[in-house]
C-alpha cells in the first residue's frame, strides 16, 4: 500500500478546499493501493520560509521544517487540492512547496484545482512548473471544478458532479501506475 497525502491550498476562514479534498479523499478510498492523509495548510501554519540554509541542504533548524519534512518524506505520492487566486496558485502552497526540496523528488501528484470559468486550471499549469523544478510527475489526469461554489449543497457540503467523479477515478488509477514505476528511482 502507498502513503498518499492530499495537501490543501487554502488557509484564510471560510475557505472551501478543506471539503473538496475531503472528497477527494473519499474516492481515494475506493482505491485499495493508497492509505490517505489530508495535509491541510490551513492547520499546519507554516510561517514564511524561515529556514537560514537553503531546503536542499536539509539542515533544517525549526521544529516546523522538520515536522513537514517528515510528513513529505514518508509520502509515495501526492494530491494537491488547488485554489486559484489572481491566476496562479495560493502563496500558502508555494511556500509549502519551497520549504523542502529533496522530498518531493521522484513522487508523482494529481491535481484538483476549483475556481470560476476555468475551474483553476490556469493555477495547475503553474503549479505543473514548479512541481516538475521539484523533480515531481504531475499527472495528466486531473479534476478541475468550474463555478466551484454552485456544488456545495445549503450545509456547505461538497457535492461533486457525476463527470468530476469519473475524472477523479482515472487519476487515481493513473496515480497508482506513476506510484509503483517511481519507487524504483526513489530506490
Amino acid at each position: 500500500m502507498y502513503t498518499l497525502k492530499i495537501i490543501t491550498s487554502t488557509t484564510r476562514p471560510g475557505r472551501k478546499g478543506p471539503s473538496i479534498a475531503d472528497w477527494v479523499a473519499s474516492v481515494a478510498q475506493r482505491h485499495p493501493d493508497f492509505s490517505v492523509e489530508i495535509l491541510d495548510l490551513g492547520e499546519i501554519h507554516l510561517p514564511l520560509m524561515d529556514e537560514p540554509a537553503h531546503p536542499a541542504m536539509r539542515q533544517y533548524e525549526h521544529e516546523h521544517t522538520k515536522q513537514w519534512s517528515a510528513k513529505i518524506d514518508e509520502a509515495d505520492a501526492f494530491i494537491i487540492v488547488t485554489a486559484e487566486y489572481n491566476f496562479s496558485i495560493t502563496a500558502p502552497l508555494k511556500n509549502a512547496l519551497d520549504y523542502v526540496y529533496h522530498e518531493w523528488a521522484y513522487k508523482p501528484v494529481g491535481i484538483v484545482s476549483y475556481g470560476g470559468q476555468s475551474g483553476g486550471l490556469r493555477a495547475a499549469q503553474v503549479l505543473k512548473q514548479v512541481l516538475t523544478t521539484l523533480k515531481m510527475v504531475p499527472l495528466v489526469e486531473s479534476v478541475a471544478l468550474t463555478f466551484f461554489n454552485k456544488l456545495f449543497d445549503d450545509e456547505m457540503n461538497f457535492q461533486p458532479t457525476d463527470s468530476s467523479e469519473r475524472a477523479a477515478d482515472a487519476m487515481f488509477k493513473e496515480l497508482a501506475r506513476w506510484t509503483k514505476a517511481l519507487q524504483t528511482l526513489r530506490a
